[in-house]
């Protein structure tokens, strides 16, 4: 899952963003509202965190922009301006939840998993793959019912894969679902986390082909 945050403050951004990237997420930052609106209009994302006092187009006009765009994901809106008026109007212009600072950032991730549940719940939070369950919202994999561990990046991958069962994935797809704008990952990073994957999966019939100078695709589950 891919969260923006629109934040101008760099030391609130980068403790947002590590919180965030800890729990599993694949996390964008920018600082001006402008940035914002195009980021949402060329990429999907689950969630944005918005601050409402942003240089050039505050975070109110963000808002209107992209509900005046029909996007749909959550906003969780930030802010110092803490008065009924502020809140009103953000609710008003399609908010869907509102903080004020300062906060803590536990109960920020608590808001971050509470409006991503919520919105998913039209189509449910869990993937089944034969005996691979993602519950994408508590963030728990189980394998033949059984918790499985996976590493944030690990699971990122695998999420990814589930999308397109049957279809092949470049590994350069696979970076651009599951790092930030700002991070650095190799192909060869890829490799690893597949190879990782395998070594979990495979035990139960989960198979994860490659496709020699394409990418890699999650095969069809087959009962033996």
């Amino acid at each position: 899952m891919r969260i923006l945050i629109v934040e101008d403050d760099p030391s609130l951004a980068s403790g947002l963003a590590r919180i965030l990237e800890a729990e599993g997420y694949a996390v964008d930052v920018t600082s001006r509202g402008e940035q914002a609106v195009e980021a949402a209009r060329q990429e999907r994302f689950d969630l944005v965190i918005l601050d409402i006092g942003l240089p050039g187009i505050d975070g109110f006009e963000v808002l209107r922009r992209l509900r005046g765009a029909e996007y749909r994901m959550p906003v969780l809106v930030l802010t110092a301006r803490d008065t009924v008026g502020d809140r009103v109007h953000g609710l008003d212009l399609g908010a869907d939840d509102y903080m004020a600072k300062p906060f803590a950032m536990p109960e920020l991730a608590a808001r971050v998993r509470a409006l991503i549940r919520r919105s998913q719940a039209q189509t449910g939070p869990r993937i089944t793959h034969g005996p691979l369950t993602l519950d994408t919202v508590a963030r728990r994999a189980y394998l033949i019912g059984e918790p499985l561990d996976l590493a944030a990046r690990e699971w990122a991958v695998l999420e990814v894969l589930l999308g397109k069962v049957e279809k092949i994935v470049s590994k350069e797809a696979i970076i651009q679902a599951v790092a930030g704008w700002d991070e650095e990952l190799s192909p060869n990073a890829i490799e690893v986390y597949i190879s990782r994957l395998r070594a979990k999966l495979e035990r139960a019939g989960v198979k994860i082909r490659t496709v020699r100078g394409f990418g890699y695709m999650l095969e069809e589950f087959k009962q033996s």
